[in-house]
C-alpha cells in the first residue's frame, strides 16, 4: 500500500464527502455563534472593567484571567460532564457554544479593552466638552476609533475560534473532525482526515489572508 492509496485515495475521499460537508455545517453553525455570543459578551467585559464600580472590576478580572487560563478541552469536559451533577445539562451543541463562547469572550474582552485604551484621553474631554453624555460619547465616538483599532486582533481570534471547534468532538458533536474520524473509521482509511485538513484550511486561509492585509493596512495608516 503506496502514500496515494493510504492518504490521498479519491474513491474514498469522494465517498466521504458528504459526510464531511455536513461536518462542516456543524462546525460554522458552532463557530459562528461562539463568534457572534464572544464579541457581544467580549465588548460587555471590557466596558464594564473600565467603566464599572471597583468590586465589579474585580471580579470581572478575575473571569478574564480564568478563562484565558484553562484549556478549552478541560472547560468542555467540565460542561458537558460535570454540570449534570449540579442538575445543569446541556446538549453536545449547547455545551460546545458555551465552552468556546467563555473562553472567546475573556480574550475579546482584553483585545476591546486594549483598543479603547487606545484612544487619546483628549477624545473624552472633547465628548464631555460638547455635552455628550458618557453612553453617548462611548457608542458614538470612542468605539467607532476603538473597532479600527482591534480589527486586525479580533479577525485572528475569530480565526482560533473557528479552529478551536475541532474539540467539540470530544462531546460527541458531529463536526467536521468528529465526521472525519467517523468516515476513517469506516473506510479504514485515513483519506477522510486529509480531506478534513483540506476543508479546514479552505475555510481558514481567506482569513487568515485578510488579517494580513487588515494589519499590513491598520500599519500603514500609524506610520
Amino acid at each position: 500500500m503506496n502514500l496515494i492509496n493510504t492518504f490521498f485515495n479519491v474513491p474514498v475521499l469522494l465517498g466521504s464527502m458528504p459526510q464531511l460537508l455536513w461536518g462542516l455545517v456543524v462546525t460554522l453553525q458552532i463557530g459562528i455563534t461562539s463568534i457572534l455570543i464572544g464579541l457581544a459578551g467580549g465588548l460587555f467585559l471590557a466596558v464594564a472593567r473600565l467603566y464599572a464600580p471597583a468590586f465589579v472590576k474585580g471580579v470581572i478580572r478575575v473571569y478574564i484571567d480564568i478563562f484565558r487560563s484553562i484549556p478549552l478541552l478541560v472547560l468542555l469536559i467540565v460542561v458537558y460532564y460535570a454540570l449534570p451533577f449540579v442538575g445543569i445539562r446541556l446538549s453536545a451543541f449547547f455545551s460546545a457554544v458555551t465552552a468556546l463562547s467563555l473562553v472567546s469572550a475573556a480574550y475579546t474582552a482584553e483585545i476591546f479593552r486594549a483598543g479603547i485604551e487606545a484612544i487619546p484621553h483628549g477624545q473624552f474631554e472633547a465628548s464631555e466638552a460638547l455635552g455628550l453624555s458618557n453612553r453617548y460619547t462611548m457608542v458614538d465616538v470612542i468605539l467607532p476609533q476603538a473597532v479600527r483599532i482591534v480589527i486586525p486582533p479580533l479577525t485572528n481570534n475569530c480565526i482560533n475560534v473557528m479552529k478551536d471547534t475541532a474539540l467539540a468532538s470530544v462531546v460527541a458533536m458531529p463536526d467536521l473532525l468528529k465526521q472525519a474520524t467517523q468516515a476513517q473509521a469506516l473506510a479504514a482509511n485515513p483519506t477522510p482526515l486529509i480531506g478534513a485538513a483540506i476543508i479546514y484550511v479552505l475555510l481558514l486561509w481567506p482569513m487568515v489572508a485578510v488579517v494580513a492585509r487588515l494589519e499590513k493596512h491598520f500599519g500603514r495608516g500609524k506610520r
